[in-house]
């Protein structure tokens, strides 16, 4: 009988770099040519092999993945811990919840950013799987934090988490995802009123 054995990514400092530098030219090479880029192009780009490649990634799909969690980590990684510590604290949460809204538009607003995004948008019908990318490096990702945070607090008093998450992505961030896919940015006095009302909207309606 046939066994398969399950595929061991290459692990050490060398390994890493190598993947590295795979991730950040299959960003470059997806940004410019799209989903249907060739492994070959990538491995090119990156100056290793494309065995190298396989040797990371089952495939483009999985890359993919990677590249969209990169980004979004760079993007708002930082501010959702920050986050979380400063709501496990003391601190004021209209403040915290204020300041992280700041981050994540500033973070959804870098280029490469909106640039996935809109390849994920311009590819989904053909490519399904790079819009579940997005949901499960993204907005689900970062659910499961700020949800745990949330419930953490006295303060508040909020029967559905899910529900409220999303509530929380409308209120302060949605409306910034909707312009900049139209090729539109909100100004800065329309973005900070958007946040500061947002966070009041949010509290007043699951404060304890």
């Amino acid at each position: 009988m046939k066994t398969t054995s399950k595929r061991t990514p290459p692990s050490g400092e060398r390994a890493a770099r190598k993947r590295a530098a795979i991730v950040r030219a299959a960003r470059k090479e997806f940004l410019r040519q799209g989903f249907g880029v060739g492994m070959d192009q990538i491995a090119a780009e990156a100056n290793v092999s494309k065995v190298t490649v396989y040797n990371h990634f089952s495939g483009k799909e999985e890359l993919f993945i990677e590249v969209v969690g990169d980004a979004l980590e760079e993007a708002l990684g930082e501010s959702m811990r920050t986050m979380v510590e400063r709501l496990g604290g003391v601190d004021d949460i209209r403040d915290v919840l204020t300041a992280t809204a700041r981050d994540w538009v500033k973070g959804i607003g870098r280029p490469e950013v909106l640039a996935l995004r809109a390849l994920i948008a311009a590819e989904a019908r053909r490519f399904p799987e790079l819009g579940r990318a997005w949901r499960e490096q993204g907005p689900d990702r970062f659910a499961e934090p700020l949800s745990a945070a949330l419930a953490a607090r006295d303060d508040l008093d909020i029967p559905d988490m899910g529900l409220a998450v999303v509530q929380f992505y409308a209120l302060v961030l949605y409306p910034h995802i909707v312009h900049s896919a139209y090729g539109d940015r909100l100004d800065e006095d329309l973005a900070e009123r958007l946040i500061t009302t947002g966070v009041d909207m949010f509290l007043t309606y699951y404060r304890a």
